[in-house]
C-alpha cells in the first residue's frame, strides 16, 4: 500500500519519473497484470511490458523504500532508447507507450490501451477561395499545448493554452494550399476539432522551444493548472465535433504532473502522482518518495525569474466518471 521509489541508475530521472506515472495508473496496471507472459528467458529479457510487470511485483512485495529499474532500463535499451543519457520526458513516454502497445499480444488488451490513453480529433482544411474542404479523423497521444501565441506573447493559463491550440490558423503566402476546385494554390484555414477524449488524458506543456538562433530555450513563466478540468467548459462549440453525451463525460480530475527543473542541458524530472487508493499526493523523486500537498504541487507553475526552478511539463489527468 505504500508509495515505493526508484532507484537512480545513471540519469534515469526521466525514465523513472514516467515509469512512476504508468503504473500508479491502477487502470493500466489492470491491463498489465493480463499481459501474455513469454515462453523463453531471451525474449523475457526483451518483453517491455512483461518487464515493467516484474517491476511492478518488486515495488509492490517488497518492504523496501526503493527498487531498481535496471533490467528495464537494459530491455528498453534493446530498442534504441539510450542508457545514461538526458531523456525528454514527453518523447519517452511516446516511445514507452508504444513499444508496450506493439508487444502485447492479445488484441483486447491493445485495444483497451488505446482506449486508456487515445485522443481523437477531426482536422479541416477549407479554401477562403471557395468552398471546398478536406476532413480527415486522426488520432494523438498527448495534447502538444504551445505555451505562446503567434506573437510571442505569455499564454496565462492552462485554459488559454487549450483554447490556442484549438484555433483556427490561417495559411496564407508560402503556407498556401493547392485547391483542387480553383486548380492552384490559395489561402486556407487550418482548424482542429476535438472528437474524442480518453479516460486518461496526457497533455504536454512545450517548454523547450526553439529560439531564432537555432538553440533549444525553456520557458519557464507561470502558468497556472486547476484540479478539476471541464474540456465542455473551455471549449467552443466550433472546436468540438462530438455529441452531447461525449461531452458530457468531459470532466477532467489532476492524476499526476512530471515536472523538469534545471536548464535544457542539464536537468531533473520528479513526479507528483495523486495515489487513486489513498487520495493523496505523493512526491516521486527517484529513491526518495514523500506524501505531498496541493500547494506542494502549485509550486510547478513556473516563475520567469526561476530559470532553474521546477516546472510542470506533463500534465496527467483522469475522467472523473468514466462512461
Amino acid at each position: 500500500t505504500e508509495a515505493i521509489g526508484l532507484y537512480n541508475i545513471g540519469q534515469s530521472c526521466c525514465l523513472n519519473s514516467v515509469l512512476q506515472v504508468f503504473l500508479m495508473n491502477t487502470r493500466f496496471t489492470g491491463i498489465l497484470r493480463r499481459i501474455t507472459v513469454p515462453p523463453s528467458p531471451v525474449q523475457k529479457r526483451k518483453d517491455v511490458p512483461y518487464q515493467m510487470l516484474l517491476l511492478l511485483e518488486a515495488m509492490q512485495c517488497g518492504k523496501q523504500k526503493a527498487v531498481s529499474p535496471t533490467a528495464l532500463a537494459f530491455c528498453l535499451s534493446e530498442y534504441r532508447v539510450k542508457l545514461f543519457v538526458q531523456h525528454d520526458a514527453a518523447q519517452l513516454f511516446l516511445t514507452l507507450w508504444n513499444l508496450i502497445k506493439r508487444q502485447m499480444k492479445k488484441p483486447e488488451l491493445v485495444e483497451e490501451l488505446g482506449d486508456l490513453y487515445t485522443i481523437c480529433v477531426q482536422e479541416h482544411l477549407a479554401c477562403q477561395k471557395c468552398s471546398f474542404e478536406t476532413k480527415r479523423n486522426s488520432s494523438m497521444l498527448t495534447l502538444p499545448l504551445p505555451m505562446l501565441d503567434s506573437s510571442s506573447h505569455v499564454l496565462k493559463s492552462l485554459e488559454d493554452c487549450l483554447q490556442y491550440f484549438f484555433l483556427p490558423e490561417e495559411l496564407t503566402d508560402h503556407n498556401m494550399c493547392f485547391c483542387e476546385q480553383c486548380g492552384r494554390k490559395t489561402p486556407f484555414l487550418q482548424s482542429m476539432k476535438l472528437v474524442h477524449l480518453p479516460q486518461t488524458l496526457t497533455i504536454h506543456l512545450k517548454r523547450f522551444c526553439f529560439e531564432k538562433s537555432a538553440c533549444i530555450h525553456k520557458l519557464s513563466h507561470y502558468l497556472p493548472f486547476p484540479q478539476d478540468l471541464d474540456f465542455s467548459a473551455v471549449l467552443t462549440e466550433n472546436q468540438c465535433q462530438a455529441d452531447d453525451n461525449e461531452k458530457a463525460a468531459w470532466q477532467y480530475e489532476l492524476f499526476a504532473v512530471v515536472a523538469h527543473s534545471g536548464s535544457t542541458n542539464c536537468g531533473h524530472y520528479c513526479a507528483y502522482i495523486r495515489s487513486l487508493t489513498e487520495c493523496k499526493w505523493y512526491c516521486f523523486n527517484d529513491s526518495e518518495v514523500c506524501q505531498v500537498s496541493w500547494d506542494d504541487v502549485k509550486c510547478t507553475y513556473g516563475h520567469s525569474n526561476l530559470h532553474w526552478g521546477e516546472t510542470a511539463y506533463l500534465l496527467i489527468y483522469m475522467k472523473k466518471h468514466p462512461q
